[in-house]
């Protein structure tokens, strides 16, 4: 793999690396406490200090960590309204319509989707009409987009720095796995074809 791509992978999100059962839970200690010393994240996990630090330069190198911050209540620091603002996107402008993004503070995340709309963007506001004049006078403004749909978040129910593998239950499902298709047979009289 080239140097190019090694740093492009890197930072998709989407590399090889294989971490072991230690490194997820450092990863885990680090969800509920990013400021934890390294001598008490050593002690929680079970490792000596020098290891415990070591582990966490690689996991930065290796881009699964990928920085240290503060969790803030945004309606405590002024920002009382959230708002999910849908975006379909011209098909020949995503670089651009990326490269716009951002630059937009008001953005506090930014995902593209599948289904009717091209991409879902989390943004803040003091109040409604802050999310109007985003949502009006910005974002449907921009010549990449063809529609934006607002929805004016009403309550954050839960809200977790990260998931871990290790979090998600299994899972059993009793319906047919995905892309099998489960044939339903016709009513009576209705079990044939009409001739063409």
């Amino acid at each position: 793999m080239s140097s190019k791509n090694a740093e492009e992978s890197k930072h998709s999100g989407r590399s090889a690396v294989t971490l072991d059962e230690t490194a997820y839970r450092m990863l885990d200690v680090l969800r509920d406490n990013g400021r934890v010393s390294i001598a008490a994240l050593a002690d929680k996990v079970g490792i000596s200090r020098a290891n415990a630090y070591t582990r966490v330069e690689s996991l930065v190198h290796d881009g699964v960590i990928t920085g240290f911050s503060a969790r803030v209540d945004q309606a405590k620091a002024g920002l009382s309204i959230g708002a999910l603002v849908f975006v379909t996107v011209l098909p020949q402008a995503w670089t651009s319509f990326r490269e716009r993004v951002l630059e937009m503070p008001d953005v506090e995340w930014c995902a593209i989707t599948t289904g009717e709309h091209d991409a879902m963007l989390l943004i803040r506001a003091v109040d409604v009409s802050g999310v109007h004049e985003f949502s009006t006078g910005v974002i449907a403004q921009l010549p990449e987009v063809r529609t934006v749909v607002s929805v004016v978040v009403l309550d954050e129910v839960i809200r977790r720095p990260y998931l871990l593998p290790g979090d998600l239950p299994e899972r059993r499902s009793e319906t047919a796995p995905l892309g099998m298709t489960r044939w339903t047979p016709a009513s009576p009289g209705r079990d044939t074809l009409p001739p063409r």
